[in-house]
């Protein structure tokens, strides 16, 4: 067959793995599309996921100095999770935030 070798005439079948289907959520469901940051109190809007809700900045920088405290062993259990494996990990964390209330001013009695 015009002088070509017949290794080169023979066509391997490829395998093509199904395609990956990705579900979609909800707004309400994702944390992703929360409009404020998952702790309470905090109004700013969200900047990072953490677990299956989200987080504004300060909060994502303070979540990652807790878990530099945990040990390097932490980051890499920690990147290998799922993001609902996450949620205990974050819900730790998150009780470690101490939520000061802003007293009200109460109108004087007169």
């Amino acid at each position: 067959m015009n002088g070509l070798p017949e290794h080169y005439y023979r066509v391997k079948q490829l395998k093509i793995r199904p395609s990956v289907l990705h579900t979609r959520v909800s707004y309400s469901e994702d944390g992703m599309h929360d409009l404020t940051c998952l702790i309470k109190g905090c109004q700013t809007k969200v900047y990072a996921p953490a677990g299956t809700h989200s987080i504004c900045r300060e909060h994502f920088l303070n979540y990652l100095t807790w878990r530099r405290r945990k040990g390097p062993q932490m980051f890499m259990k920690y990147a290998g999770m799922t993001m609902e494996e996450r949620d205990p990990i974050v819900a730790e964390w998150a009780n470690t935030i101490r939520v000061e209330e802003v007293p009200t001013v109460s109108a004087p009695k007169t």
